[in-house]
């Protein structure tokens, strides 16, 4: 797999990711943000605060997290 090497929050609650291989592009989560860890994401300001992680994974101060093999795929729907 490869490796995120760049997170951002965008509008809308998407965020922009780009990888090692230099895919890149925005994948909007906002129907996926439910839940006791991921409902705090639905602050526009919370949401902002993404980074990464030691392992490469965009995560928020609050824990949540989200695969980046799952954001690699949508940037990439051709595997």
């Amino acid at each position: 797999m490869e490796k995120l090497v760049k997170v951002e929050a965008r509008n809308g609650f998407k965020l922009y990711v780009e990888f090692d291989d230099g895919s890149r592009g925005e994948v909007d989560i906002s129907r996926r943000l439910f839940g006791p860890m991921l409902e705090p994401l639905n602050d526009p300001d919370f949401f902002a605060r993404v980074t990464l992680d030691a392992f490469g994974a965009p995560c928020w101060p609050n824990g949540a997290d989200w695969a980046p093999d799952a954001l690699y795929l949508a940037v990439n729907p051709d595997g």
